[in-house]
């Protein structure tokens, strides 16, 4: 849960580095209240609580959008691509290939945008 809520707390934070823990668990995070309020609307189609589910639905993403975008761009950072890379993604077929971006190791030594996080949780749990 704690790599969901990071995300969260960074919310607008575009700059340094994000582990791929703490971008796949928000995105695995999101993928399942995606599903479940989808259901839950799917569920409750007939009656007038489907639209409450739809607008839940649509309030949570539109208030994810800013977090997602930003650990996204800090995954990025941390394999040593810039934020522009994610603009790949809107290129058909070739677009795909953000996935395994998103899915590098951390550069091993500080980069350009910080020092590498999996360092600095490393030596936190040492000392």
């Amino acid at each position: 849960m704690e790599w969901y809520l990071l995300p969260w707390k960074r919310f607008a934070e575009f700059g340094g580095r994000s582990r791929r823990k703490e971008y796949w668990m928000f995105t695995l995070f999101n993928m399942v209240i995606a599903i479940v309020l989808t259901i839950l609307s799917l569920v409750f189609r007939e009656s007038g609580i489907a639209i409450i589910f739809s607008g839940i639905s649509f309030i949570y993403f539109l208030a994810a959008f800013i977090p997602g975008l930003a650990v996204t761009v800090r995954r990025l950072h941390d394999s040593g691509k810039s934020a522009w890379w994610l603009l790949i993604a809107l290129v058909p077929i070739i677009g795909l290939a953000i996935i395994v971006l998103l899915a590098l190791d951390s550069e091993p030594a500080a980069n350009q945008y910080g020092p590498n996080p999996k360092l600095g949780l490393q030596a936190a749990s040492i000392g």
